[in-house]
């Protein structure tokens, strides 16, 4: 009989796919650390470039990160003067993340991040990458659906 309190063996898909999460963090982490920016930072960035101005309370659901966590990156974006506050004009009280100057010129000297992919998966058939994501993104929506409907087993 299997004992369900065992960790998962180094070779389950839970473990596969930290371990390559973690592997490609890593390798972004290392090609951004000549700009002194971390791989959330990088993030945030992207997204303010990309979408433009954001709650940052909206930044934690899409990162899927803790708050206490984002306040440290915005913190340090602040610090950094690669991001500003600036008021909602619906709601002063709210404050939307916004990228500055500065950040918009970091932004464009960044290196190009897709070699990761690149390097993660030339050689392997897109349709085994489609099935890949297709597994993964039903195990995570399952696992979510679990979460939100109170998580009893």
């Amino acid at each position: 009989m299997q004992d369900g309190h065992r960790a998962a063996p180094r070779e389950s898909i839970a473990a596969w796919t930290k371990r390559c999460y973690f592997a490609g963090r890593a390798v972004m982490d290392l090609a951004l650390r000549p700009f002194d920016l971390g791989s959330t930072q990088w993030f945030v960035l992207r997204v303010l470039v990309t979408d433009g101005p954001s709650m940052q309370r909206d930044l934690v659901d899409r990162l899927q990160v803790e708050r206490s966590t984002m306040s440290g990156i915005v913190a340090t974006l602040l610090r950094k003067g690669l991001v500003k506050q600036v008021a909602d004009k619906a709601d002063q009280r709210r404050k939307l993340l916004q990228i500055t100057r500065a950040g918009a010129k970091l932004w464009a000297e960044l290196p190009d991040l897709t070699f990761i992919h690149s390097m993660a998966f030339d050689g392997v058939r897109a349709s085994d990458v489609a099935i890949a994501i297709r597994v993964l993104q039903t195990a995570t929506e399952r696992l979510e659906d679990h979460l939100q409907q109170g998580g009893n087993t």
